[in-house]
């Protein structure tokens, strides 16, 4: 039976990635109690102890304003913990599957950032994923026979973790008659749930290599874009939360969402103004389109709404 360890359990994707791996073998699932990333040795010990055909890292600093005054902390847990996963898998012969951000590009673009896009991050977060990226890439270029993929993602919500664009919303709306929201940052919204789809699918590629290192399956290396389809502003989001929300009868005191400007509302770090990344790639592997983020943000809210009652 195949093995896999999963980094970063409790976050978004990481609740959601405990259903769908459970399919593919034994998963032993680690979350920020079980393993410091701050602490290398542990990351060693933990990797060694467990023996896994494929380490799955759903783990991050995503404090994005943080960032700018923790730049140490995020680089520790962005670029070196990723370094020394890879490194110990590798080692191992095990596979690595690794998310990361569209905040690894600066934003102006005005058509969907591919894999092969030129990278220009403009925030201590981004550059600090861009360097965890890079790290995982040439370490298992000495393998070619390993599988790796590095999933590049954007705006995430879902039903799990503390706090997402979703659920900020919804507890503003709730308290609020008005709510203004930046309407000049476009990308697309993307539910945890159809994350850990594409990334057990991934995985189960990176799997099959593993075990048949000799066949002539198509290796999983290299970088992904994976997001719901369809553009939407901040603004645009918060409007079709708020659409969808009230139909499924969610506590709402709001009448209006005003569109206001990044520049009226500003923030530690920088946000590329355009993060909408091109599915092509991971659809081909997937052999099926990406849900609509509209859809998929209506699957989410009727989840959560099913949760809370």
């Amino acid at each position: 039976m195949k093995h896999i360890l999963l980094i970063g359990k409790m976050g978004q994707v990481g609740q959601e990635l405990q259903k769908t791996l459970v399919s593919l073998g034994k998963v032993t699932a680690m979350g920020h109690e079980e393993l410091d990333l701050t602490q290398p040795e542990q990351i060693r010990m933990a990797i060694g102890q467990n023996q896994p055909d494929l380490v799955v890292n759903a783990a991050a600093y995503t404090a994005v304003d943080k960032a700018e005054s923790e730049p140490e902390l995020a680089w520790t847990i962005n670029a070196e913990a990723p370094k020394v996963m890879a490194e110990e898998a590798q080692r191992l012969g095990a596979g690595l599957i690794h998310i990361s951000t569209d905040y690894v590009f600066d934003g102006r673009q005005n058509t969907p950032y591919t894999e092969t896009d030129a990278t220009n991050p403009v925030s201590v977060y981004g550059r600090s994923k861009l360097a965890g990226e890079v790290e995982i890439s040439q370490i298992y270029a000495r393998s070619p026979e390993l599988s790796y993929g590095i999933l590049r993602t954007a705006w995430v919500y879902g039903c799990y973790g503390k706090g997402n664009f979703v659920k900020t919303m919804l507890r503003l709306g709730g308290d609020r008659e008005e709510v203004r929201v930046v309407a000049d940052q476009v990308g697309s919204p993307t539910w945890a749930a159809e994350i850990a789809g594409a990334i057990a699918v991934l995985s189960q590629n990176a799997l099959d290599q593993v075990q048949q290192p000799e066949s002539n399956l198509p290796i999983v290396n290299g970088l992904y874009h994976f997001t719901n389809s369809g553009v939407a502003s901040w603004y645009d989001f918060a409007v079709a939360i708020f659409e969808e929300a009230q139909l499924l009868g969610f506590p709402l005191k709001l009448k209006t969402v005003v569109p206001i400007t990044t520049a009226e509302y500003p923030t530690p770090a920088k946000r590329p103004a355009y993060s909408v990344l091109a599915n092509q790639k991971i659809s081909t592997l997937l052999k099926t389109p990406t849900a609509h983020w509209r859809q998929a943000l209506r699957l989410m809210l009727t989840e959560l709404h099913t949760e809370l009652h």
